[in-house]
């Protein structure tokens, strides 16, 4: 009879305990964060940053660099500009594919394949080891993102481009985005000349800024 008593006493406490009102949280505290959601595993990378740049960064900056550009021969000059749907559909699958795709870089990787050193070797090198880039990046990671951030604030830019199918503004997007490849490029994948590296950067700054006039210019090579 008592285990009985004991059984009837917890449930009634318990009943008791759910029906209550409940505690109300303090006037001054803040609801509660929700959960950041969490990718369904890990991000892992299939190829280098150099077969990625390759196969997926350059070939999506074509569709950007020769949208717009100037090419003079014998037989006279020819300007190229965005004219119709297609073109502009094109502009937006490069700019797309930038903008997304460069963040991929934040994913640790192989600078490059098994076995491939860049050009590094001998007096005349003209490219950074795979080594060499990854004591820099491990130096200052913070300018790594820095530089990826720069290329997708370019790209960024060319979609609200094509939204307004401005094509003054083109010219400068298309040499913005040639600066934001060069600075990168300088600094991570060729030997390179502080000096000259310091003024693309600064050239970089200054086109951010919106100081310097726009520029037609033909496709980089």
């Amino acid at each position: 009879m008592l285990k009985w008593k004991v059984s009837f006493a917890l449930v009634g406490v318990a009943v008791v305990s759910a029906c209550g009102p409940s505690a109300k949280p303090a006037s001054n505290s803040s609801p509660a964060t929700a959960p950041s959601q969490v990718l369904w595993g890990d991000m892992k990378p299939v190829v280098s940053v150099k077969e990625l740049m390759r196969d997926m960064i350059d070939p999506a900056s074509d569709y950007i660099f020769d949208a717009v550009k100037i090419v003079t021969t014998n037989k006279g000059t020819v300007e190229t500009v965005p004219k119709t749907d297609e073109d502009w559909a094109k502009l937006r699958i490069g700019a797309t594919t930038i903008a997304e795709g460069v963040y991929l870089l934040k994913v640790p990787r192989p600078f490059t394949p098994p076995g491939d050193n860049n050009n590094s070797t001998g007096p005349d090198a003209t490219e950074l080891s795979p080594a060499q880039i990854k004591a820099k990046l491990e130096k200052d990671p913070v300018l790594w993102n820095a530089k990826i951030e720069a290329l997708r604030n370019v790209t960024k830019e060319v979609l609200e481009i094509v939204e307004k199918k401005n094509t003054a503004e083109l010219w400068e997007a298309s040499y913005n985005l040639d600066q934001a490849c060069e600075s990168c490029h300088l600094q991570y994948w060729y030997p390179g000349d502080p000096a000259l590296l310091q003024k693309v950067d600064r050239q970089l700054d200054e086109l951010y800024n919106k100081s310097a006039p726009a520029s037609k210019a033909q496709k980089p090579k």
